[in-house]
């Protein structure tokens, strides 16, 4: 069972106001040069943006890529303190990162992906954080396993660091889809509804991974009541040593931000709020059916895995799923429904269908 979390709310951190929504986080994907640096940091503080973000140490699946410039701009990321009065953060990967960091003074840190899915660096970063001030943000883990991504924080809060909120990057996926990652915003989702009080952030940089979609990725985790954006804004994408599709320039950025809606979470209009409740009992119903056709599904599963054990059949038949899933995802598509939201569902059930037959 996960452990409650004891969390100080973003409002209180001194970096954001809340509201309004969303709160900003931007800079470059890695800091480059000094020159770099202070011409976005400068494009960004003229645009209203107060939390300067750019890659000191820069983890590559293969040596000899760009890996960032490494504890020199750390120095450039004091001169933007100075110079701009922005607050200042980078991601980590290990104890000696952190230890950098605090002695740069800087403000805020992050936590990649994939040394989220690590519980030994976790447990290194945390305990190089104990009796720190610092905020940290986790990104989720690279594949979709929230209990990774909770163990993170349970890591990070055990050694009394309050300071705590998300990133949600979007998971890899092996399926070829528009974007860089998979959304799978369902799995963010989960998290706030489990942990209310945590800030969620998302990434629509690396989950896009082209400036085509950051858009439509922003304005998706604002309908979703996330408190803001992480993204990633370059003076001169076109150059950029790391991921230069997926950057934006200051003034493209500002665009961006402005064509965002923002909702408000409540309203004191009661012909809304009456229609509301309406339609959300209308859900209700419709959850309590999906249970229902789901527990006769597996009734079902469990009455096959006994014909099948009685005459010694194997529980999985590759071809026979094949079909079902091709069914599935026409039907979806001939309902408007999303074939990758209702391939996941399938696989899900699937799963649970294969562990009844086993029983």
């Amino acid at each position: 069972m996960a452990a409650k979390l004891d969390i100080v709310p973003l409002n209180e951190w001194g970096f954001f106001h809340l509201p309004p929504r969303p709160c900003v986080i931007a800079g470059p994907c890695s800091a480059e040069s000094e020159e770099q640096v202070m011409e976005t940091a400068r494009g960004l503080k003229e645009i209203g943006i107060n939390v300067f973000r750019a890659g000191i140490w820069k983890p590559r699946t293969h040596p000899g890529s760009f890996e960032g410039v490494g504890t020199e701009g750390l120095k450039w990321m004091q001169k933007v303190q100075k110079e701009y009065g922005m607050r200042v953060c980078t991601e980590v990967a290990g104890e000696r990162h952190v230890f950098e960091c605090l002695k740069h003074g800087v403000d805020m840190v992050w936590i990649g992906a994939r040394t989220t899915a690590n519980p030994f660096l976790m447990q290194e970063i945390a305990e190089a954080l104990r009796d720190t001030d610092m905020p940290v943000l986790v990104k989720n883990p690279v594949n979709p396993d929230i209990d990774l991504w909770i163990g993170a924080l349970e890591r990070l809060n055990a050694q009394g660091i309050k300071k705590i909120g998300v990133i949600h990057r979007g998971v890899s996926t092996p399926d070829k889809i528009k974007y860089r990652n998979s959304p799978q915003w369902e799995m963010a989702v989960e998290l706030h509804a489990r942990y209310p009080e945590l800030p969620v952030f998302a990434d629509p940089s690396h989950m896009g991974g082209s400036r085509q979609y950051l858009a439509e990725l922003s304005q998706r985790a604002m309908d979703l009541g996330f408190e803001g954006i992480m993204i990633e804004s370059h003076c001169n994408p076109s150059c950029a040593l790391s991921d230069a599709s997926q950057q934006l320039t200051p003034p493209d950025l500002i665009k961006l931000l402005e064509s965002l809606v923002v909702r408000d979470a409540s309203t004191e209009d009661e012909v809304f709020n009456d229609t509301l409740r309406q339609l959300r009992a209308q859900i209700d119903v419709l959850d309590e059916n999906l249970i229902f056709t789901l527990a006769s599904r597996m009734k079902v599963s469990r009455r096959i895995g006994e014909i099948k054990k009685t005459n010694s059949i194997a529980i999985v038949q590759p071809s026979r799923w094949d079909e079902v899933l091709e069914r599935a995802e026409k039907t979806a598509e001939g309902y408007g429904l999303d074939k990758e939201f209702v391939k996941r569902i399938f696989n899900a059930i699937h799963e649970a269908s294969v562990a009844e037959q086993n029983k």
